[in-house]
């Protein structure tokens, strides 16, 4: 990416962009450079995240940057000037690269005095709002005693009481001051900055009532269209101001930004709009649950809060992991219990903020639990069915802070349930029912099944449906669909027509029907023999209990009822099979937002998580260098000053790459890889080994589970196998230990395939 100003006369195309003409000057924080045809170092590197501003002087010819309001000193000078001569601003970007530009139109984040944004701003506006506000706050601040006269009051102890004189009053003020907070730079400017000032006192959010005093004011005295825009504006202000503040070492200005969020949210009915158009909608609201990891060691505060660096070597030349266990020498452990201290206070930091994050999600899980349930899943629709246009792609570093903290959610809210309903599951026992994915009360968008397509298994399985689960299939639903569909329906009566019925290929195990196509299952073929043998049972005659008709609902077209169930209907449990049992096992809204954190981590999260465990690649091979160099000068003979100092230089640079990798690799293993972080993932292996149990149980019907069930189960077993290793150990885990329950799971369904094996033998 190459920022800065260009002239019209500057043309561009694929090998050339901003910098490499004549009168187009540009910055590059990736590779720290200055261009203007030619390059020289310049600068410092950016992130993700910080802000550059984009400066020129057409007094003096000079042009600037500064990153997150910090100069970078002058860049260019003699910039051409002249009649006819005009900057632009201009951008070069790479694939998979995004900028936001602000030339104005909101307040500029590090304003300089000296120069002024493309954009004035709106003056006249600002001063009027401004004024009108303080009417306001004069309202809020004074009362009138028994005796008329004005006294000052507590404004956090403020209510709107009903005084017809102040109602009639605040009336006015917001007769004028509505139409105003329908514009981004006053709501940010001045409506943000004061809603903001009143947190700062401290306390816990609910300490504050006067927030939401005000947004019940905003409700009664504003416009419908006016209260829309102003909130509106006022969340994606909040999440700009999260999301483009630096990493600071107490992380205070995340925090400050999101105890805000966290007040809005807890308004029933702003949240509820909020939730309906906004969070989901507009803006990308799981912004709010992730914290950007520090390219900038030093301005994180880093280097304070671990002060000794440490690395394992575990390593030999070769780079492959030592067997042996080499003692730690005096030294070493010193410095690995030096720099474990500072992991730990590095984790309380963080701490801080993470149980801020985790009040964000309550608040829609609450009251608006099932506005927040569509539109979970419309998310989780856009992100499966869109996985080549990265535009549209929720960033996977968001996706894994969203995961861990909707698990904390869920399990506080399914426990919640569990002490009101003592019949029902706890969250230690948790799985997803096996109807959920046949009853089509919850859209799985086209995704592959364990059988092949939806479509085709509704026909072919439409009598075990009727036998084991009482569920007719609504006729239109079973003609085909597509004619990928038809074509794979000859494919597969032919080649039925050729296989013998009791084939059995090598091992044992039932040859594969060609219309079994998921490649997921080639991986697994313990999971694929018990669907495939399952597929060929033989149909049971249809009972005499009555059956209901279904058909597949879209997220739009479900209602409250349909998820929960009233007057005898299950909601997302209809349609039990014999195999399950009775009772309930939570509430059926918590079972889809179970459903939808296995289908996040198969969307994304495993290949996050197996991404940043680059960092300690790093580590380990920089390691390595470092080790080399450390051996080649004890063996250097001392007349070689030239080659001895040319090792000197570079133990130095391999020595200041690891303080600076090993601080970033303490960084994610507090963020990413944690004790904590390692937990949900086990809790998740062992939600989908469970919902594996319970729908082989319920034969044939086991071809109706998602695939990604099984590539979870496996993919995140090997989460937990190699990227948490070794910060934290698969030992520690609670229960019976990763490799116990995996084996669990194996035996499990092989036993299951064997039976069902010989039950097809036996007819």
């Amino acid at each position: 990416m190459q920022i800065g100003w260009c002239t019209l006369n500057c043309r561009f195309n694929q090998e050339e962009g901003v910098g490499d003409t004549p009168d187009s000057y540009a910055y590059d924080g990736n590779r720290v450079r200055k261009w203007n045809v030619t390059t020289t170092n310049y600068g410092k590197s950016w992130a993700a995240g910080d802000i550059v501003t984009c400066l020129i002087n057409l007094d003096e010819g000079t042009i600037a940057f500064c990153l997150n309001g910090a100069s970078l000193g002058t860049a260019f000078d003699n910039i051409t000037r002249g009649a006819g001569m005009a900057y632009f601003p201009a951008i070069s970007l790479s694939f998979k690269e995004s900028v936001a530009f602000n030339f104005g139109s909101r307040p500029l984040r590090y304003p300089l005095e000296s120069y002024r944004p493309l954009q004035d701003p709106p003056c006249a506006d600002l001063v009027k709002a401004h004024k009108l506000l303080g009417y306001l706050k004069n309202v809020i601040r004074f009362g009138i005693d028994v005796e008329g006269k004005l006294v000052e009051k507590d404004i956090s102890t403020w209510q709107l009481q009903g005084e017809p004189t102040v109602l009639i009053t605040l009336a006015h003020i917001f007769n004028h001051f509505a139409p105003l907070m329908c514009k981004v730079y006053l709501v940010e400017d001045v409506l943000m900055n004061f809603l903001l000032s009143i947190l700062e006192q401290g306390g816990a959010v609910e300490a504050h009532p006067l927030i939401q005093q005000l947004l019940d004011l905003m409700w009664l005295l504003m416009e419908e269209y006016e209260v829309h825009e102003c909130l509106k504006q006022l969340l994606m202000s909040l999440l700009r101001a999260y999301r483009f503040s630096p990493i600071v070492p107490d992380l205070g200005l995340q925090i400050h930004y999101l105890r805000l969020t966290i007040a809005v949210l807890k308004h029933e009915k702003s949240r509820k709009y909020l939730l309906n158009n906004v969070l989901f909608d507009v803006l990308r609201s799981v912004v709010f649950f992730y914290i950007k990891s520090p390219l900038r060691v030093e301005e994180a505060g880093l280097q304070e809060l671990i002060p000794t660096t440490w690395w394992p070597n575990r390593f030999t030349k070769e780079g492959k992991e030592s067997k042996e266990v080499k003692e730690e020498s005096a030294e070493e452990r010193l410095r690995r219990r030096a720099y474990e201290r500072g992991c730990q206070r590095l984790k309380k930091r963080i701490e801080g903020l993470r149980r801020e994050r985790e009040l964000c999600l309550p608040s829609g899980l609450e009251a608006s639990r099932y506005i927040f349930l569509n539109k979970f899943r419309k998310f989780l629709q856009e992100n499966a069915s869109n996985r080549g246009n990265l535009t549209v792609l929720c960033p996977p570093e968001y996706m894994v802070c969203f995961l861990h903290r909707l698990i904390l959610a869920l399990r506080f809210y399914w426990d919640d349930h569990k002490a009101k309903t003592p019949a029902a599951l706890d969250s230690e026992e948790a799985y997803v029912p096996p109807q959920l994915f046949y009853n089509g009360k919850v859209d799985y968008f086209d995704l592959q099944r364990l059988g092949g397509l939806l479509s085709h298994l509704k026909k072919t399985l439409k009598d075990d449906l009727a036998a084991k689960a009482n569920i007719l299939i609504d006729p239109a639903e079973l003609q085909a669909v597509t004619m990928d569909d038809l074509d794979e329906d000859e494919e597969s009566a032919v080649s039925m027509m050729q296989r013998p019925t009791a084939a059995l290929a090598v091992g044992g195990a039932l040859a594969r029907p060609s219309w079994l196509s998921s490649p997921t299952l080639g991986r697994a073929n313990r999971f694929l023999s018990t669907a495939a043998v399952s597929l060929m049972n033989p149909r049971r005659p249809l009972g005499s209990l009555e059956k209901i008709k279904v058909r597949t609902l879209s997220v739009e077209q479900r209602t409250e009822d349909d998820i929960e169930g009233s007057h005898g209907n299950e909601g997302l449990l209809l349609g039990r099979p014999p195999e399950e049992p009775e009772t309930p096992v939570t509430e059926n809204s918590l079972l889809e937002i179970l459903d939808g954190i296995v289908m996040m981590y198969n969307l994304s999260v495993h290949q996050q998580l197996g991404k940043m465990v680059g960092v300690s690649d790093d580590v380990n091979e920089y390691a390595m260098a470092l080790k080399d160099t450390e051996e080649k000068i004890s063996r250097c003979p001392k007349r070689r000053r030239d080659i001895h100092e040319e090792l000197l230089k570079s133990q130095k640079v391999f020595s200041e790459k690891l303080n600076h990798l090993s601080r970033r690799l303490a960084w994610i293993n507090v963020t990413i890889y944690s004790k904590e972080k390692m937990q949900d993932i086990y809790w998740l292996l062992r939600v989908c080994i469970r919902t594996i149990e319970h729908g082989d149980r319920t034969g044939s019907l086991f071809a109706f589970m998602p695939e990604f069930y099984l590539s979870v189960a496996m993919n995140s077993y090997s989460a937990l196998k190699n990227y948490f290793s070794p910060v934290n150990s698969m030992e520690e885990l609670p229960g019976e230990g990763v490799g116990a329950l995996a084996e669990k799971g194996r035996g499990r369904l092989n036993s299951a395939c064997q039976a069902i094996l010989s039950n097809q033998r036996g007819s």
